[in-house]
């Protein structure tokens, strides 16, 4: 078991720290979002050349600069919809007539162009991957993209717990788009599918010679998909599981305080004494 302790530590490590990362850097003010897209798309350049150069290095090394450069994919990703820049042709809140396919179809257009990346991303991956002998870097990419579109069909079908505290501001129209209810029909399906996935990879994992790179890449896929399925019942059981990335939050909580100490000092340069003038 020692032997795949490194793998299981270094998914949990860079599925915590990104997640909390990125969310601190969309806490922080507009004004600094170029230059933290920017920083990540560099690094999502350096990503796509360590797919590029591992694709035929089955090593234990070759797995794990395919698996970390596909997360670092995956993150720019999600820095570039969590900032804005690329979410969907819609954005504004949900019509409050609006239901069952209609509802459907605005809530697509309002993630629409993020999806499309997210697909877009998937496929340079495999063409940068293509007939390689480590494949790390697109199972990856894949796992995440189906999971994390699982989770987005079930907040839109209803759950009680819609993680709406790690939306930002400028994209609070989102939240009309979710549903709130004990369950929905497609969380059962989707969490038994998944568990079903993880014990496959488990399996996949167990098959193969401990210590190779390909052991190590099931484990990485396995610790990845477990983390998937808990982030699913993080959607349903009624814990605080946000709390774990509450330092990621904490920029949001300073540029408020900020901002309120910013007009508290501009109400008080008014002077009382003089009459206001306000322009209608």
């Amino acid at each position: 078991m020692l032997a795949y302790g490194l793998p299981i530590a270094v998914t949990l490590f860079i599925w915590w720290f990104s997640t909390g990362a990125i969310l601190f850097l969309d806490g922080l003010p507009k004004r600094t979002f170029r230059f933290s897209i920017f920083g990540a798309t560099v690094i999502a350049l350096i990503a796509c050349y360590g797919l590029y150069v591992s694709k035929n290095d089955d090593s234990v090394s070759g797995v794990y600069i395919a698996f970390i450069s596909s997360m670092m994919l995956w993150a720019w990703n999600e820095m570039a919809f969590l900032m804005g820049y690329i979410t969907g042709s819609r954005r504004e809140e949900c019509p409050e007539s609006a239901s069952g396919l209609n509802r459907f179809i605005f809530a697509t257009q309002s993630i629409i162009h993020h999806e499309v990346a997210l697909l877009a991303s998937s496929l340079l991956i495999l063409g940068l991957t293509w007939n390689g002998a480590n494949s790390f870097g697109f199972y990856t990419f894949a796992l995440l993209f189906v999971m994390r579109l699982s989770t987005k069909l079930n907040i839109f079908l209803g759950v009680p717990n819609t993680t709406v505290n790690f939306l930002p501001d400028h994209l609070a129209y989102l939240k009309t788009y979710f549903a709130i209810k004990p369950m929905n029909l497609l969380f059962p399906i989707s969490v038994s599918l998944g568990t079903w996935m993880a014990l496959e990879m488990i399996a996949n994992v167990s098959s193969a010679q401990p210590g190779s790179g390909n052991a190590n890449g099931h484990a990485l896929l396995a610790t990845l998909m477990v983390l998937a399925v808990i982030e699913h019942w993080f959607l349903v059981i009624p814990l605080p599981f946000g709390d774990i990335w509450s330092w990621g939050l904490s920029s949001r909580q300073l540029e408020a305080e900020t901002s309120n100490s910013r007009t508290t000092q501009r109400d008080e340069t008014i002077d009382p004494a003089v009459p206001q003038v306000r322009v209608h």
